[in-house]
């Protein structure tokens, strides 16, 4: 076999300098791509007519309808019942607020997906609480923000999409059978791994409470709890529709996020009725800003990873990686640490579209990892960096709405980035952890 160094050094070191330049990922993968597809004289042409295809897919029609679900909820109203209804649950306990704030970022997390919009949303609301019932600032940011990220893990999550559309492009550029993964275990995958996350944080949040005696939460009259559960409840449904329906095989995971979609607008804008009509306008302007920068992404990484397979790298990769060790265990453990030092370099999405073509063919193909489980441990390994410096956005959002620095609130999250990384461990070399709830309610699937 003939190894193109120079097409490969081209490929990968130009995106290299282009991303410490610190150019828009979109066009760190696109320039690189064009660069060395003059190299290897393919056709402009060709390479357009890749980028053109990779976001004609219609499995990623799913994801702009998660995208407006997500902005909907985000106007609607819908945190401050999440708050209330976390409050409710565990408020009472020591550092009720801290562990208030873990929990209803595990519900806003099974609503809109995104760790950013769980910050941005839940963040103006319990930070300042939590300061003003006289917790630390760093605590207060560092929580926020590491709880975020389960709203990557627990479904419904855009990123999923992507990882499922990653895996059919991986496949075919590797020239093996054509493996498609199932969105709807995937989404079940996500369930125990995202709250053992949670759990974990809580025993922290709750260990710290104790030892530096913050406050208990108020009670609630019976009264008022039945209300709070039931209007919190309520927003729930939305994801319950969106799993439960790709689950039984009601909806594709598209058809489901579209009726999500409907949903969420009559309850945003007819049942809560907290934001005016009038606001959807800037609900889907926003939806078309961020769905811009997703699909352009995904175009760009689509010649990217055509380029990567012209000149072998996946082929390469696997054989270097198993030219360090054929041992299953001590491989997950080094692509595990390769994974969260890419994650504190760039941002989740591109990172889905590039590692996957990489890293696939050697655990899955060769090594025979569930496709689900390498998914949802590849999905952990990135939501890490989205809390980590120097580029995690949910960082950079949380720093900003408890107007700290950065050093404070990454000071902040050291405690939970322990807890995150346990919870990695475990469903990295637990299978049983991801793949129980996928097997018993989908198996052969």
């Amino acid at each position: 076999m003939i190894v193109d160094s120079l097409g490969i050094t081209l490929l990968l070191g130009i995106f290299a300098v282009l991303v410490v330049l610190r150019a828009p990922i979109t066009f760190c993968l696109a320039i690189s791509a064009i660069i060395t597809g003059f190299y290897l004289n393919v056709p402009l042409e060709a390479i357009v007519k890749v980028m053109a295809d990779g976001v004609t897919n219609f499995s990623l029609l799913a994801i702009p309808f998660f995208i407006i679900m997500g902005e909907i909820m985000n106007e609607g109203g819908i945190a401050q019942r999440l708050v209330n209804l976390a409050n409710l649950l565990v408020g009472r306990l020591p550092g009720g607020l801290a562990l208030v704030n873990v929990m209803d970022s595990m519900f806003f997390g099974g609503i809109s997906g995104s760790a950013v919009a769980d910050v941005s949303s839940l963040g103006s609301i319990v930070i300042p609480m939590m300061k003003k019932a006289g917790y630390d600032e760093e605590f207060s940011v560092g929580l926020t923000v590491c709880s975020a990220c389960q709203g990557v893990i627990i479904p419904p999550s855009h990123n999923m999409i992507i990882y499922a559309f990653a895996v059919g492009t991986a496949s075919q550029l590797t020239g093996g059978q054509l493996v498609v993964v199932s969105v709807g275990k995937l989404f079940l995958g996500g369930y125990a791994p995202g709250i053992l996350m949670g759990v974990a944080m809580m025993i922290i949040a709750l260990i710290i409470a104790i030892k530096k005696k913050y406050p208990k939460g108020k009670g609630y009259t019976l009264k008022e709890g039945v209300f709070i559960f039931f209007d919190g409840l309520l927003a729930l449904f939305t994801a319950l529709i969106v799993v439960g329906g790709v689950i039984i095989g009601v909806f594709t995971a598209t058809e489901a996020a579209a009726f999500a979609v409907l949903y969420a607008f009559v309850v945003a804008f007819f049942v809560y009725r907290e934001a005016p009509l009038t606001r959807f306008i800037k609900i889907l302007y926003s939806s078309l800003k961020t769905l811009a920068i997703v699909m352009s992404l995904i175009a760009a990484a689509s010649a990217y990873g055509y380029l990567l397979s012209r000149l072998r790298v996946p082929m390469l990769a696997t054989q270097f990686l198993l030219s360090i060790t054929d041992n299953y265990y001590i491989l997950l453990f080094l692509i595990n640490v390769m994974l969260l030092a890419l994650g504190c370099i760039m941002d989740m999405a591109p990172l889905i579209l590039i590692c996957t073509p990489i890293l696939f063919p050697v655990l899955v193909l060769k090594m025979g990892m569930d496709p689900t489980h390498f998914g949802i441990m590849l999905l952990l390994n990135l939501c890490i960096g989205l809390c980590t410096p120097p580029v995690g956005s949910a960082l950079y959002v949380g720093s900003a709405i408890g107007k700290i620095p950065i050093e404070r609130a990454s000071k902040g999250c050291i405690p939970f980035y322990i807890s995150m990384l346990i919870t990695l461990m475990m469903v990295t070399y637990i299978p049983a952890i991801t793949m129980f709830l996928p097997n018993l309610l989908m198996p052969g699937k």
